[in-house]
């Protein structure tokens, strides 16, 4: 072979050679998938995070630097982003304590990216109270919504009441914000426990071209309105370690209508245990000490 056909040779294996490692990475992920995250420091409001790094699937000399999202999967390709990093570690700040997290990380670079890492379930360490939750009601469709809630103090000092606020989240479907808030019983007394109800108004107009306005402060007919039920203290303290006792809840419609509990956010099934349901908020002076909606 002469030394032109044996140049040109060369020159299209080292062409194919490339454009087989393009339609690799355009198939595929062109990083590699981190490791799992894996908890180096668990604090009441922060929890430090390491994992072991990605690397480029093919020829190195087109490498970028590689960035790292810790993310919270939510479902198919929807996350909710909690931070980013160049290292393979990060301190992640304002998280609620006492609460569940699934935490997965993914690599990002120019012209590239990975899969997640498999996510790692964990529980930030609890603040200066918790809320226990047990669900009273067998079936999450008839028309009242029934459960007990109980406060713990698990800081190191005395829990003014006064200042503790509990938030549990629902959604007001087909609109109806029709909500009558009940006490039926509480080992410290309904009279000394405050409730409200508050919803928001989803953002646009009308649906299906609906001409008739609706009246201002209304939710739109028809689409489902996010909002909760608060419940605060008129007095009491709590030493470390003691908790309110149960506090019997119900609530329902002034039509007495039924109400699909399904989609509240803080609704659990029911299983006949107390257990600790860190989709209910609590804040102590308004800074948040257990519980967030979107973990």
């Amino acid at each position: 072979m002469s030394a032109r056909r044996l140049t040109a040779a060369v020159a299209l294996a080292a062409l194919a050679s490339l454009l087989a490692v393009d339609v690799a990475r355009a198939d595929g992920p062109a990083i590699s998938t981190p490791g799992s995250p894996t908890v180096v420091v668990n604090q009441p409001h922060q929890l430090t995070l390491s994992w072991a790094p990605s690397t480029w699937v093919g020829d190195p000399a087109a490498e970028h630097l590689i960035n790292y999202e810790v993310q919270v999967p939510l479902g198919p390709n929807t996350y909710r982003w909690l931070g980013t990093s160049i290292d393979t570690t990060i301190t992640l700040t304002d998280l609620a304590p006492g609460t569940t997290y699934r935490i997965a990380v993914a690599a990002r670079a120019l012209g590239g990216y990975s899969d997640p890492s498999p996510v790692t379930t964990v529980r930030t360490a609890n603040g200066r109270a918790t809320v226990s939750y047990l669900n009273l009601d067998w079936s999450p469709t008839n028309n009242q919504i029934q459960h007990a809630l109980k406060v713990t103090n698990t800081g190191t000092g005395p829990l003014d009441l006064s200042t503790v606020r509990v938030r549990y989240h629902l959604r007001f479907e087909g609109a109806n914000t029709s909500l009558v808030p009940t006490c039926d019983w509480a080992a410290l007394g309904c009279d000394r426990i405050r409730q409200t109800v508050q919803f928001f108004i989803p953002p646009g107009g009308p649906p299906g071209g609906m001409t008739t306005p609706t009246p201002p402060g209304y939710p739109i007919p028809g689409t489902p309105v996010p909002g909760w039920v608060e419940l605060t203290f008129t007095d009491g303290t709590l030493e470390p370690g003691e908790s309110t006792g149960p506090i019997l809840l119900r609530h329902h419609r002034h039509s007495w209508s039924d109400i699909d509990e399904r989609d509240d956010p803080s609704w659990l099934a029911a299983t006949g245990q107390w257990t600790e349901n860190s989709r209910i908020t609590l804040d102590v002076d308004g800074v948040r000490e257990f519980g967030d909606t979107s973990a």
